[in-house]
């Protein structure tokens, strides 16, 4: 089972290496269902995973200098602080409740994979709106925090409509924001506040390092190879077909998690059963709808480069 997991998470990082994000979402299911990690371990277990396979991915665009390390910075911070609190929580909760919340963060990054990434206009900001970079980063490090999600495709958006980076630099910089935010989440699983003594190692999220680090390195390889044959495969086709695959595995661990008591609810009337059945159909139409209503921006790839000449407002800030 470790090699298949090992070649699954190859497969997993050459997504991410191609699509600059979305593979990681993944890394917990793997943990859970090949690997056979508990949820609690599994999401901690991914949340290292998934900083260490942004470190090897930010140090290109750092050599590039695509990074901005005072937004970026910033930013993370306040992630950490929510990723942390996040993780807390988290590790407290029921295992069907976290599943079932990270079934949920699966199905969004779906959506948004199945929909394409939009191409976000960064604009020059006379001053940092330093307020609402710190709630978005303690917010989206929250959600990090608790179900193990990188949530890179919220964090993009974020810098550039916030920060006025243009696109490739949000992209390079939101590496720097999910390690750091990755790494205190993960520390919020381990370490428990409180108790007998101020902190203390979380016996419910020890996990098996050996395996973890294997997942790790072939994780990492991964993205190195996707990041190598980027340009030789059709960015779009490949980002919606893997995004109909992670809305099947979101469908599979919801039900999975809720399957037996919405089947012992509807088993109970037939006006249960027409209730359950007229929810999924609504559950259904919605995300049809969703996904096949035109955008009004144009998909751009993320890590095209920044043309020669062309200017960059938040290139001053870092």
């Amino acid at each position: 089972m470790i090699a298949l997991a090992a070649v699954l998470a190859i497969g997993i990082g050459m997504a991410v290496g191609v699509l600059g994000g979305g593979g990681s979402i993944l890394t917990t299911p793997l943990l859970i269902y090949v690997v056979g990690f508990d949820a609690k371990q599994a999401i901690a277990a991914s949340l290292f995973v998934v900083g260490v396979t942004s470190i090897f991915g930010l140090i290109g665009h750092a050599r590039a200098g695509r990074v901005v390390w005072r937004i970026g910075l910033i930013f993370g911070a306040a992630g950490m602080v929510g990723a942390f609190i996040g993780g807390q929580i988290g590790s407290r909760l029921p295992s069907t409740l976290l599943l079932a919340a990270f079934a949920v963060m699966m199905g969004i990054t779906a959506v948004a994979m199945i929909r394409g990434r939009k191409q976000v206009q960064g604009h020059a900001h006379k001053g940092l709106p330093l307020f609402r970079i710190l709630l978005d980063g303690l917010v989206v490090g929250f959600v990090t925090g608790l179900v193990g999600a990188g949530g890179g495709f919220l964090v993009v958006p974020a810098l550039a409509l916030l920060a006025g980076l243009a696109m490739p630099r949000a992209v390079a910089t939101s590496l720097l924001v999910v390690a750091m935010k990755s790494f205190a989440g993960l520390a919020g699983y381990v370490f428990t506040i409180g108790g007998d003594s101020i902190i203390s190692l979380n016996p419910a999220t020890k996990f098996n390092w050996p395996v973890t680090l294997i997942i790790t390195g072939a994780a990492v390889v991964g993205a190195l190879i996707g990041s190598a044959i980027v340009g030789r495969i059709h960015p779009d086709k490949l980002r919606k077909a893997f995004g109909y695959f992670v809305l099947v595995m979101a469908v599979f661990i919801l039900s999975q998690q809720i399957g037996l008591a919405v089947l012992d609810y509807a088993d109970n009337s037939l006006l249960n059963a027409g209730e359950v059945i007229l929810a999924a159909l609504v559950i259904v139409a919605v995300f049809t709808w969703i996904i096949r209503r035109p955008s009004q921006v144009t998909i751009a790839d993320f890590d095209e480069p920044i043309p020669e000449g062309s200017s960059d407002p938040a290139s001053e800030k870092s």
